[in-house]
Order: C-alpha cells, then structure tokens, then sequence
C-alpha cells in the first residue's frame, strides 16, 4: 500500500500527513431480489476499479463451467456413436456420420435464439435453464443406447436433442459480454470461448474410460455422467452469477450486419475455421476407429484439446500481425495437415496421421480466434463520426452472432461429406481433397478482399 506524503505545516513543529487521493468509488450498484444489479457500467473506471471486476470474474468462471458442459455434451455423440457396435447396434457408415452430423446442425441453428435469451430472461436466469435443459439429451441418450433395437429414427432424434449443447456457446458469449469493458471484453470472451471449447476434448477423453464395463460397453454411462455435473452448473448458477438489467438485445443490429456484404464473406471464412474444428473434432474418432481399429479412439481428444488451447493464441497473434494476415497462415497450415492426412492414410502410418490432424486442429483454433479479431477491424474501417462509430459497433455485434451460428453448420457439413464420399469412393480421401480446395478458396477471398493492398482497406491492417 502506498504511504502517505509527508508535508511540514508552517504552523506546527511536526510533520502531517497528506493522503494519497483515492478514486472516485464510481456509480452505485443496487441488487434486486433474484440476484438483478441495477446500474452496471462497466466503462466507470470507479464502478469497475471496486466492485465491477469482482462480479464480472465470478460470473465469467461460472459461465466458463456452464458452456464447457454444452460443449461436452454437443460433441458427446461424437465418441458414442464409434462405440455402438460395440454395444450390439447395427448401423451402416453413412448412418452412424448422419448421428455425428445431426447435433452440429441443431447447435448451429439454435445459436441465434440462444443469444436473444439472456436479454430477455437475464444472464443468471438462462445459465440455470440452458444447464438444466442439458438433462434432456443426456437422460434421453443413457435410455436409448441400453437398447440395440432402438431403431435409427429414434437415434438420430435423439442425437438432434445434443444440439441444445451447441447453443450455450451463443448465450454464454452474449452474457458475458455485457459484464466486461470494451478494453477487457476481447480477453474475457477468449477465455470464454477456449473454455468451452476444452469441453470437446473433455468428453472424447473422459466417456471411453467411463463406458468400460468388464468385457463390453455400458454406453448409458456417457449420459449419466453428465447428470450431476448439469445440476451443479444450475445450482452455481443459482447461487453466485448475476442478472444484469441494463443488458437489453438489439434485434436491429442483427438486420443490419445481415444487409453487409462482410457479414456474409467472414460467416464463409469462419467454416473454414471454426466449422472444420468442430466437424473434425465430430469425426476424428469414428475415423480412427475405422481406419486403425488397433488404435484406442480416446486419443482423438488430442485435436480438440490443440484446437482450443490454440484459439486464444490466435487472437494474440492477430492483434499483433493483423487477423487476415494470420487466417491466411491458417488456411495454409490446415491445407497441409489435410494433405499430410491423406498421405498417411494411403501409408496406414498412424504417427503420421494423428501429427497430420494435431496440426490441423492447432491452425483451426489459431484461425478462430484470428477470424474473430477481423470482425471489429473490418466493420470501424472507415468511420467518420460518433454516430457512424455507433452503427458500425451494431454491425459488428450483429456479424459475431451471426458468423458464429454459420460457421457451426461447418460441423455438419464434414461428416455428411465424408459419408458421400465413402458411399461413392470406398473412403473419404476424396471428401479431404475437396476440403483442401475450399481452404484454398477461403484463403484467397480473405487476401482478396481483407489484405490485399488493392483492396477497399487500402493500408489499413484488418
């Protein structure tokens, strides 16, 4: 603690003490029943300085917790499904990556809806329902998989129902966003996003060593396991997070990115990024079961674990080189580790392959996070007043959501078409060229249009 200055008065023979000034303590908070706060202003140096960041961090923890569980559950269809035969079900390729691809498209439509609902039930409050709705895919999942007549119908419905997983990632974002500063929400929102996205990894790595059940599978566990830890979530929820009454929605800002040319070319480029993650991070275990049977799949957590402790690193490496300059650089280096893949397939070398994947999983996260740090560059380029500043910070809030429900439907798009390509090819090699293509395509149109010196950003670095 600093010690006070010491001064000679002139009228006394002893030193006093002059007290370090202290800031102003800034505007006051009122907590409501039900755990509102009236009054939050987090660009109040005073508010913020005092009481602002405690409650911000708690609920940031909190958030993380919650939407590392959607996650978890989300991708929780991609590490049963390998282990169905197992259980005694009969299901063809094209099958099983139809119950892969199912919950990506649910999550990704359901991302948009999820977001309007913390404005309008409170942060605190959707928490506590989004984590209790967490219960029905999982209990559903522990009822169907005990029973391998269960017909494909009744799977793949309830696969979908792993969607709700998928929306969380939405809410939670938007709900923190309104704790934090401009000036901290980018690291809050990192911190955010690379939590859940552990949740991926998580369940790939914890559901093979749960489900062992003597010399067979007690697939029922997969779901089970997650009972207690979606009514903890709810019950942390309930007792520590917060609702803010100042954080209203802006349905408008959604209609205005939609009319922007931007919104649509950064959605495109974000299922490069983020769609690959979580497409490969579906079918990574169902690949290494099928195509080297001698290998555990549980090691298929490796590549979300990469990918997401990459992410963070991504925006890093953006804000100091520009995040077209590093989504280009992860195009390039997830256009590699798809052509390292298909060598070592054609090899069978199974070192090859998971090194191949790690570092595709690793340019993935980087290229999230980069992707992301694009949109607020892109949308102020070019601002002339206050006012104009005002619209173009609507436009951006309005991309983030909307590219990040686009970009998840990439996670439907990688399974489907490795199960075209299997049905026609025999394998999914040629699925993989035409992946390689698209990154190719997506690295250009960000060069094109975001980098090139040509370009209507001229020498802006976006």
């Amino acid at each position: 603690m600093a010690q006070p200055l010491a001064t000679v008065d002139p009228q006394a023979s002893t030193p006093t003490a002059v007290p370090t000034p202290v800031a102003a303590p800034g505007a006051p908070l009122v907590h409501r029943p039900g755990r509102w706060i009236d009054g939050w202003d987090p660009q109040d140096e005073g508010q913020w300085s005092t009481v602002g960041r405690p409650i911000a961090r708690r609920n940031l923890i909190l958030s993380i917790f919650a939407e590392f569980l959607g996650f978890a559950v989300w991708a929780l269809w991609s590490i049963v499904v390998p282990q169905l035969p197992a259980a005694g079900f009969a299901l063809s390729v094209d099958q099983m990556f139809w119950l892969i691809a199912v919950p990506s498209l649910v999550g990704a439509t359901l991302r948009i809806p999820y977001t309007f609902a913390v404005p309008l039930f409170g942060g605190r409050n959707w928490t506590i329902v989004s984590a209790l709705l967490l219960l029905v895919p999982t209990i559903s999942l522990a009822v169907v998989v005990q029973n391998p007549d269960t017909s494909f119908g009744v799977l793949l419905g309830v696969a979908a129902l792993a969607g709700l997983g998928g929306g969380n990632f939405a809410s939670s974002m938007a709900n923190i966003s309104f704790f934090y500063p401009e000036r901290e929400k980018g690291r809050a929102l990192g911190l955010n996003a690379a939590g859940g996205n552990l949740g991926t990894a998580a369940v790939q790595l914890a559901v093979p060593l749960v489900i062992v059940s003597g010399a067979g599978v007690a697939l029922e566990r997969a779901g089970l396991m997650f009972v207690p830890l979606a009514i903890l979530a709810a019950v942390l929820a309930w007792r520590w997070m917060d609702n803010l009454s100042h954080a209203k929605s802006d349905p408008r800002s959604y209609g205005v990115a939609a009319r922007q040319r931007h919104t649509w070319i950064i959605s495109f480029i974000y299922i490069g990024t983020f769609g690959s993650f979580i497409g490969f991070s579906g079918v990574f275990p169902t690949l290494i079961k099928g195509t080297f049977p001698e290998i555990t799949a549980s090691v298929a957590f490796l590549g979300a674990l990469v990918g997401s402790v990459a992410r963070p690193l991504g925006g890093i490496l953006a804000d100091r080189l520009g995040g077209a300059r590093v989504t280009i650089a992860a195009f390039a280096v997830m256009a590699a580790g798809v052509v390292s893949a298909i060598a070592a397939l054609r090899s069978h070398s199974f070192g090859a392959f998971l090194a191949s994947f790690l570092v595709l999983f690793v340019a993935t996260g980087a290229g999230n996070g980069s992707v992301y740090r694009m949109i607020p560059a892109v949308f102020r380029h070019g601002a002339t007043d206050d006012e104009d500043r005002a619209r173009r910070a609507r436009s951006a809030a309005g991309c983030l959501g909307i590219a990040g429900a686009v970009g998840a439907f990439g996670g439907f798009l990688i399974p489907r078409g490795f199960a075209i390509s299997t049905s026609q090819t025999g394998n999914i090699q040629a699925a993989l060229w035409v992946v390689v293509g698209m990154y190719a395509v997506m690295a250009f149109v960000t060069w094109a249009v975001y980098s090139r010196r040509g370009s209507s950003f001229g020498q802006t670095v976006i």
